[in-house]
């Protein structure tokens, strides 16, 4: 039986053409603050953290265009996000867009005031620079988190042109500031060139799970997925998805591509993997739309984000308890 609470739901194609409605997350309704949210969609348009080719500040907004197709009930999974939960698009952190090192503290005081709410945040990036500061506010609220990455790269560099806030830098600064489980970090699909071992085996050093994508190649990632659900156990956890961890040849658009990564079918077993687990948060990253003429690479993060929807904890207990 649906909760008579929730109240908001997509916009649905039988009654406005899909490309007309909202603008928003699967053309949900949208509120100015996370109030009476179960979850909610945010926005961070911005790109001043990449060390290539720019153009996800775009993201966000090219997101949500082709979001328009989904539909409130996921055929393969039997979840329905939207009769266990209230959820709205929030709208977009107000970044500066001059200044990184200011954008980092706008978005933790922002997830603050979010997270005071007691909702999910999920978030559409912009790039990766910005899961460091969601880390710091997530601390504050649950206490350091266990952390599912998947991404091309590690993201663990000390500078980047002798600076410490960069797209390739989260992770690092996030362990320094205490945000990370140690012995429940995994980072999935890593591949690529570098410039010594150490790019990947720092994070091995501090007790981080690494699989590389030559790991995932020719297999299902569901036993992956089960050993670390038993890893993670009950500790909260956050989920942060790069779309570069997927191959160029299914997700284009973004602004550092490396060959030989995962399939759209591997980044559905993740995250669908991930059901049963303490999620607080996740974020879909690096999604670049001057470079995704089809709108393909969008429309798989649009489509990520949503099976991140259906795994929130209170969807499973939901359909657990429907039977």
């Amino acid at each position: 039986m649906t909760n008579p609470r929730i109240t908001n739901q997509p916009l649905g194609g039988n009654e406005m053409p899909r490309f007309g409605g909202p603008a928003t997350m699967m053309r949900l309704p949208t509120q100015a603050t996370a109030e009476g949210l179960d979850a909610c969609f945010i926005g961070i348009p911005m790109d001043h953290g990449t060390s290539n080719r720019p153009g996800t500040r775009l993201g966000p907004r090219q997101i949500r265009d082709e979001s328009r197709m989904l539909r409130p009930y996921n055929m393969a999974t039997r979840a329905a996000p939207f009769e266990a939960m209230q959820v709205a698009d929030i709208g977009d952190v107000a970044i500066n867009t001059f200044d990184l090192k200011k954008t980092v503290d706008i978005i933790t005081a922002h997830y603050d005031e979010v997270l005071s709410h007691g909702v999910i945040p999920l978030t559409l990036g912009g790039d990766h620079t910005l899961t460091w500061p969601i880390l710091r506010s997530m601390k504050k609220r649950h206490g350091p988190v266990a952390l599912i990455h998947v991404d091309a790269h590690a993201d663990i560099n000390d500078t980047m042109f002798g600076e410490k806030v960069a797209h390739g830098c989260p992770f690092r600064r996030a362990w320094e500031d205490g945000c990370l489980i140690n012995d429940k970090v995994f980072q999935i699909g890593l591949r690529g060139t570098g410039y010594a071992p150490e790019d990947f085996d720092w994070g091995r050093k501090q007790g981080w799970t690494v699989v590389q994508a030559e790991e995932c190649w020719h297999k299902s990632l569901t036993p992956l997925m089960a050993e670390i659900r038993a890893r993670i156990g009950d500790a909260p956890v956050y989920l942060s998805y790069d779309i570069d961890s997927l191959d160029p040849s299914f997700a284009p658009g973004t602004g550092t591509v490396e060959p030989g990564g995962l399939t759209i079918w591997q980044g559905l077993e993740i995250v669908r993997g991930c059901a049963g687990l303490n999620l607080v948060g996740g974020d879909l990253v690096e999604v670049s739309p001057p470079y995704d003429p089809s709108g393909n690479t969008a429309l798989i993060g649009a489509n990520l984000l949503y099976e991140m929807l259906c795994v929130l904890p209170p969807v499973v207990e939901h359909r657990l308890a429907q039977g």
